[in-house]
């Protein structure tokens, strides 16, 4: 079925939610004076602009640091290390200022500063060192972390193996180290495992990756909606984002607000009661059971985490042997039965494999509109009649990978398996390129492998 859909290279600067309009403006690059700006009127406004880098107020970093966040960032960063090369190869610099020119420095261990550490560390002692011999033995990598460990969000062994390897490849890797301050040449670090003594570091490029921060029109649009004090958007089960209507976002520019079963209490009581007798029997609880724990998933959760079979395990510390249907319970019981459920509500990572999996589901929703408006599909509406009309977003975590340079990689999956080494590289690399978004960028991918394996990278200017 062919569908008109329309394609503008443009940014937007803002959103008027009340009226129903975006404000864009062209990003193109040309020569001509000022940038074409232009209105968007819509019924429906799905936000997935993403998150910009959060340098936390840190005096220099806008200045003087490379960020890992759009393609444009990684172009840059490729040229500023051949240009370090280069200029370190210059027979007139000093040995001193060749040693700072060729020492690069990395400020973040998570995922993202971990696999560009790596990744630039393959490149300099696969690729460059045989371009230029003579300076080889001056390249220096720095990894800076606040935190104790590398990988803090992965399981211990991960964090360990990978501390293990970059101590064995030559990465100087330096926990408790927090960057207060980036000069043109130095970078100020407080060092927190010793006494916060501030120690300055020299050198010759410097990349920041640490978290990121909302836009600044987001900022804008949270305000006009009364977000301001938030850090994301929120964002309803359904994606639906609090304080207007017809408006979605998903991905790292927003956040579910789980709503808490401790909140809706009541209302579950009154929805589950029959005949207003005040009370609640088993048989009437588990007939809502399964809506209760689709419309609060941390009911299953807790469930799991208590390794309880059924409802009547959770209810039987507020009332005892409740193996028979027809026991009763107040609205007292019921909530000290599910009063430690909230406990188990978990905000969702800001990464790429939740972005998708909202995407597929809000496009599900949308292709289903019609359909489910005439027959709703969701749980029941404790605060209202009726059932909701699509079943909420629910984020299957399929596991997460942590490359670690030299065809190494790490892989963290369901159920507490942990892979480390060359065959967990090349299931990153299945995985990799079965996430394409079409057999032609598959097929890119794929051959830009086989040409660094025959060939090496390439060292060229871009």
């Amino acid at each position: 079925k062919k569908v008109d859909v329309q394609f503008s290279e443009a940014e937007c600067f803002k959103i008027d939610a009340e009226n129903k309009k975006v404000y864009c403006q062209s990003n193109a690059n040309n020569s001509l004076d000022g940038k074409e700006e232009f209105v968007v009127d819509y019924d429906y406004l799905i936000i997935g602009v993403g998150a910009q880098v959060n340098t936390f107020n840190t005096p220099g970093v806008v200045e003087n640091c490379h960020f890992l966040k759009e393609v444009e960032d990684a172009q840059k960063i490729r040229r500023t290390v051949i240009d370090c090369f280069e200029r370190a190869n210059l027979p007139e610099v000093s040995e001193e200022e060749k040693k700072r020119i060729l020492h690069f420095a990395i400020v973040g261990g998570g995922p993202t500063g971990v696999e560009f550490a790596a990744s630039l560390h393959d490149f300099v002692n696969e690729d460059l060192v045989h371009l230029y011999p003579g300076i080889k033995d001056l390249v220096k990598i720095t990894l800076l972390e606040a935190g104790n460990h590398l990988l803090s969000m992965f399981d211990k062994r991960i964090t360990a193996f990978a501390e293990d390897k970059f101590q064995r490849d030559g990465i100087d890797v330096k926990t408790g180290s927090m960057v207060v301050k980036v000069d043109e040449k130095e970078i100020s670090t407080k060092e927190l495992n010793n006494g916060g003594k501030i120690t300055s570091i020299p050198y010759g490029m410097a990349v920041w990756s640490t978290g990121i921060g909302t836009r600044p029109f987001i900022k804008d649009f949270m305000s006009q909606i009364g977000q301001a004090s938030r850090r994301a958007l929120a964002t309803d089960e359904w994606l639906r984002v609090e304080g207007c209507n017809n408006v979605y976002a998903l991905g790292d520019c927003a956040t579910i607000n789980q709503r808490k079963v401790m909140e809706d209490i009541g209302a579950i009581f009154k929805k589950a009661e029959k005949g207003n007798s005040g009370t609640l029997t088993v048989k009437e609880f588990q007939a809502v059971m399964n809506d209760i724990c689709e419309r609060y998933p941390q009911v299953e959760l807790y469930l799991k985490n208590k390794q309880m079979r059924n409802i009547a395990d959770l209810l039987k510390e507020a009332k005892g042997d409740v193996q028979k249907e027809s026991i009763e319970l107040n609205i007292e019981e019921l909530k000290t039965a599910l009063s430690n459920v909230d406990s188990q509500m978990k905000f969702l990572p800001a990464t790429a494999q939740v972005a998708s999996q909202q995407g597929t589901y809000l496009a599900k929703c949308f292709n289903r509109m019609e359909k489910c408006e005439a027959n709703p599909e969701g749980p029941l509406r404790f605060r209202g009649e009726g059932r909701h009309r699509f079943k909420p977003f629910r984020y299957k975590h399929l596991g997460q990978f942590a490359p670690l340079g030299g065809e190494q990689t790490a892989a963290q999956l369901p159920g507490d398996w942990v892979s480390i080494g060359h065959s967990s590289q090349w299931l990153w690399y299945s995985v990799y390129a079965s996430k394409q978004v079409s057999w032609r960028t598959r097929a890119l991918v794929v051959s830009d492998w086989a040409r660094r394996f025959i060939f090496g990278r390439d060292s060229s200017r871009i």
